[in-house]
């Protein structure tokens, strides 16, 4: 297996590198500019953290799978910000706005996927019916506390710096993104929580026999993806100054085939973080290229679409046997 994981980093690097020179040739010389490139860095934690919340699930088995992200992050913004503007003024203290609009947010977050790891761990429920479930309470309770609208955060510098901000090139949001992905790299590759999550989503029965507490395994599994969902929250009410209850009702599909095309398997049992990675910086990079060309995005959802269901399909199709010569 770490011979194909290697190949599948390498494969979606060199991914990332054609699609970059094909923008530059299809789209000139702005497209790799700095300024360019700046931008398509803050925009890959948002999709970047949900996809690591879905990889936690897919290794841990049983069908796992998180379709409430989104709804959990757009919840966690919304919920965290009507609660800091009525403890603090953000123009008289937005250092402490920004810090507890974070602590709060992270709250929700913890809260939402514990709820999700207690319906599947201990209720019985599939994570594809619990998840859809708490996506549309999630949802539910946005639009109640927005009436459906939009909420606009006005200015606060810290959460606009976050957001925004390059610091040597960098945008700081990407740069968390990539300290927070590199953590969940290592608890997954080097400590016993992981192996655990591996052994467990690759052989449950073996698991369960080898003493392994598989309840609280996906209660806490699920608790971190609702973490991450959360910090996705974060980074969004950052970059646009406001948080709206539907923000990025595609983002459920494109999480998901950030983590297939990442080599994640759907059955359970594996995935690599730096292939995820690897995997949300090339679809950002497309989706850019998309923007640059004036195409649809109805044709881009289309085009994930499409993707996701070939690259499922390519899992569970042995290729050998239909290049085998006939006899």
């Amino acid at each position: 297996m770490p011979h194909i994981a290697d190949r599948q980093s390498v494969f979606l690097a060199l991914i990332n590198v054609i699609v970059l020179v094909a923008g530059a040739l299809l789209a000139g010389s702005n497209f790799v500019d700095s300024y360019n490139l700046q931008i398509m860095a803050a925009q890959v934690p948002e999709l970047g953290l949900l996809a690591l919340g879905v990889t936690l699930a897919m290794i841990s088995g049983n069908g796992g799978i998180d379709l409430s992200g989104i709804a959990l992050a757009n919840l966690a913004g919304i919920t965290a910000f009507l609660i800091a503007r009525q403890i603090l003024v953000p123009a008289d203290a937005p250092m402490t706005f920004a810090w507890t609009f974070a602590a709060l947010a992270l709250c929700v977050g913890v809260i939402g996927g514990l709820l999700n790891g207690l319906m599947i761990a201990f209720a019985g429920l599939t994570p594809l019916i619990a998840t859809l479930g708490t996506q549309l309470l999630f949802t539910g309770i946005s639009v109640w506390l927005t009436n459906g609208s939009s909420v606009s955060l006005g200015y606060i510098q810290p959460l606009d710096d976050f957001g925004n901000l390059p610091v040597l090139g960098v945008p700081l949001c990407f740069t968390l993104f990539l300290l927070v992905a590199g953590l969940v790299g290592y608890v997954l590759r080097c400590t016993p929580f992981g192996v655990k999550l591996t052994l467990l989503g690759s052989n449950a029965k073996a698991a369960r026999y080898g003493g392994i507490p598989a309840r609280r395994m996906i209660v806490t599994t699920y608790t971190i993806a609702g973490i991450l969902a959360s910090i996705a929250g974060i980074v969004i009410a950052s970059r646009n100054a406001s948080v709206k209850w539907d923000y990025g009702s595609s983002y459920v599909l494109i999480a998901i085939l950030i983590a297939v095309l990442g080599g994640v398997k759907p059955e359970g049992g594996y995935g690599r973080v730096l292939s995820v990675l690897l995997a949300a910086t090339a679809l950002q990079i497309l989706s850019s290229l998309f923007n640059f060309l004036g195409i649809s995005n109805f044709f881009r959802d289309l085009a994930w679409g499409v993707l996701l269901l070939a690259l499922l399909a390519s899992a569970r199709i042995d290729l050998s046997l239909w290049l085998r010569p006939a006899r």
